[in-house]
């Protein structure tokens, strides 16, 4: 029987990868990739972009698809036999990647390069990829000899158990959760949702409605519905998986967050620095710890009028219109969509009715194809799921990039929305030109019936900021690996392609394209339109302050050395520093912050923030010249997505506004100028 994991076709054979596979097929794409380290690291491979490349590139590149597209199952497709084949395979594949990172012979042979006379010669692409290499052996323990390197490869190896380990105890938490509420509990909550639960209860022969903690299921009895019991008992829920005060002691992690903080500390202090946040901001714009959490107490300066007045009006509302003395956690999504109801005349529900997926996703090929001069087709390829879909992205008949659109949320698949690379563009050493391909993932509500699935005017953006980081990976024209695309991007910058699409979203003539009222076809009314543009700074203080939260609870995690064992204490000093609503004492979202814990934005959740400054900064761009001014698309396309990390992201930004960013495009846009 062959094995999926090691074809060598262009696509992964995702319905064919079975468990069984993962073992064998690991094993000899690890034998080959230490063959293609020993031979890049011998005598007879001379100190060589090109040599190296051919020798040791060719080899990682193929284990690092096929491992690529384990993980992804993993995280999509999620079953008892596939964890445990992944878990066993992960130790053998971090200790590679950590050798390779840290050798020192395969070190001395770059630092040769770039020594080298030749090493002006090479296109900038290489030459920024040199450089970026350079950086990361060193971040990857290169520089180290002895006990300090062994105890650094041993670090990376648990590291990435306990990164497994927190993902799998929130994916459970989330799965293993349900709740079977009766008609009178869920009363208010839209009739789609209803059937939708009333469905999943009948499909397990039980009565009621299931509901559960994945987010189509939980968000609509948070923002809608009446019963404030309900509320409660999922808000609960929710904000206590996987942790200490849930209901499975096996899924707490709280052990697994105080290793890995501990184990980071000692690992930035083995590189030489004070601690882990220093080590994180080595390769992203910002300079210190101290550089950013500046920049994050500024917002919060600038935003907490607009949160405080945000809160008094709805505490007001809450008391005076529905009875709620005391507000709570559990009822500020029911209070603030009843507030927005009251005072917009619409209700995000009214809204969903617009966005049917085939509509929403016909407008945003639209606008891509029109902007970046693209033709977006369907195409036939082996998928994972029934629901997911395959796209071709071709430029004057030439094939520019391919991706997977998964667009549901399911048991098995990993809570959030995200983008990730099959594989990504690059001039190979045997001479062909490999094309980049995206897998684009969120977790929306299922269609019901006959009915396609609708979208919130959120889940819209959603999808928008994914397509962001998916164009940023498929439209990239540079060539060489490093940097092609995403890769080697500054972290604190790969968010500005994402949340600079979010503006299309908001734009009428964009809108006019997306929407199509579910049962008659028409278009969104400019009435409603115009409501949603008045509603869509609602509470922007509140959130900005939320969002202020997350990235400052995680740089002081990061940046102070025994944060471990107080984590608990950190975030109750970051909430009262930042938040103006108490949350419960039984909060425990820590708990379920894969992004920090689990996702790579440990001491880089800031990001988000700091990349709405870009963002917003490059949209201003299009408000003075046009939404669809070709020659704006033109300049962004070629200065931002094109360039991919061939050169740092602020001179990118440079490039394409002629200056650099400045705030006040944020303020205005987020209501607080």
């Amino acid at each position: 029987m062959s094995n999926p994991l090691l074809s060598t076709a262009a696509l992964p054979a995702f319905a064919s990868i079975r468990p069984e596979h993962i073992a064998p097929a690991v094993e000899q794409l690890l034998n080959k990739a230490d063959a293609a380290l020993a031979l890049a690291t011998s005598e007879a491979t001379p100190a060589d972009f090109e040599a190296l490349s051919a020798s040791l590139g060719v080899a990682t590149e193929r284990l690092g698809a096929s491992w690529g597209a384990v993980g992804h199952l993993n995280a999509v497709a999620n079953t008892p036999e596939l964890r445990e084949a992944y878990n066993a395979a992960l130790p053998a594949v971090t200790e590679f990647f950590t050798r390779q990172g840290s050798d020192e012979r395969l070190y001395a042979k770059y630092k040769a390069i770039a020594a080298s006379p030749t090493a002006a010669t090479l296109n900038p692409a290489r030459q920024q990829a040199l450089k970026l290499w350079l950086r990361d052996f060193v971040l990857s323990g290169a520089e180290l000899h002895g006990e300090a390197k062994t105890r650094f490869a041993a670090i990376q190896e648990r590291s990435a158990e306990l990164a497994q380990t927190f993902s799998e105890h929130v994916l459970d938490a989330t799965d293993g959760y349900a709740y079977y509420a009766s008609a009178d509990e869920m009363a208010g909550v839209p009739a789609d949702a209803v059937q939708a639960a009333r469905a999943a209860a009948e499909a397990e022969g039980k009565e009621g409605h299931k509901l559960t903690l994945h987010f189509p299921s939980y968000l609509p009895v948070m923002q809608y519905g009446s019963h404030r019991g309900l509320r409660q008992r999922l808000y609960t829920a929710y904000v206590t998986r996987a942790s200490e005060l849930g209901d499975k002691p096996e899924q707490d992690n709280s052990a697994v967050m105080q290793e890995l903080l501990q184990l980071r500390q000692e690992e930035a202090e083995l590189l030489g620095f004070a601690n882990f946040a220093e080590a994180s901001l080595a390769a992203k714009m910002a300079d210190s710890p101290q550089q950013v959490l500046d920049f994050l107490r500024d917002l919060a300066r600038r935003a907490r009028p607009f949160a405080e007045k945000d809160l008094a009006e709805l505490r007001e509302f809450a008391a005076r219109e529905l009875g709620l003395a005391e507000l709570q956690a559990w009822d500020t999504a029911y209070a603030s969509e009843k507030l927005k109801e009251a005072r917009y005349a619409f209700s995000d529900e009214a809204v969903r009715q617009y966005f049917p997926v085939p509509r929403v996703l016909a407008g945003l090929f639209s606008i891509i194809e029109r902007l970046f001069q693209v033709t977006i087709s369907e195409q036939p390829a082996e998928v994972w799921h029934e629901s997911v879909k395959f796209y071709r992205l071709e430029r004057n008949g030439a094939l520019v990039g391919q991706f997977y659109l998964d667009l549901y949320a399911r048991p098995g698949k990993r809570p959030g929305a995200w983008m990730d690379e099959v594989r990504s563009r690059w001039a190979r050493p045997e001479g062909t030109q490999q094309t980049p391909v995206a897998q684009l993932v969120c977790n929306f509500t299922q269609p019901a019936g006959d009915r396609p699935a609708l979208l919130t005017h959120d889940d819209v953006t959603t999808l928008f900021h994914e397509f962001g980081h998916g164009l940023h990976h498929l439209l990239t024209q540079v060539d060489e690996l490093g940097v092609s695309g995403i890769s080697g991007v500054e972290w604190d910058a790969v968010e500005l392609p994402s949340q600079f699409m979010e503006n299309f979203c908001w734009e009428w003539e964009v809108l006019q394209q997306l929407t199509a009222q579910v049962d008659s076809g028409e278009p969104l009314p400019r009435e409603l339109f115009d409501k949603m543009l008045a509603a869509k700074n609602f509470q922007s203080g509140m959130q900005t302050l939320r969002q202020i939260e997350f990235a400052l609870f995680d740089m002081r995690l990061h940046a102070e050395t025994d944060s471990a064992a107080q984590i608990q204490a950190v975030l109750n000093e970051v909430r009262s520093e930042v938040t103006l609503m108490k949350s419960p004492d039984f909060n425990r979202s820590q708990h379920s912050f894969s992004h920090i814990f689990a996702g790579g934005y440990s001491a880089g959740y800031y990001s988000y923030k700091w990349a709405e400054l870009l963002s917003a900064d490059a949209w201003s761009a299009f408000e003075v010249e046009g939404v669809f001014n070709a020659e704006t698309g033109r300049r962004y396309l070629q200065n931002i997505l094109e360039v991919g990390g061939s050169r740092p992201a602020m001179d990118s930004f440079k490039a394409f506004r002629g200056r650099e960013p400045q705030i006040d495009a944020l303020l205005r846009h987020q209501g607080m100028s």
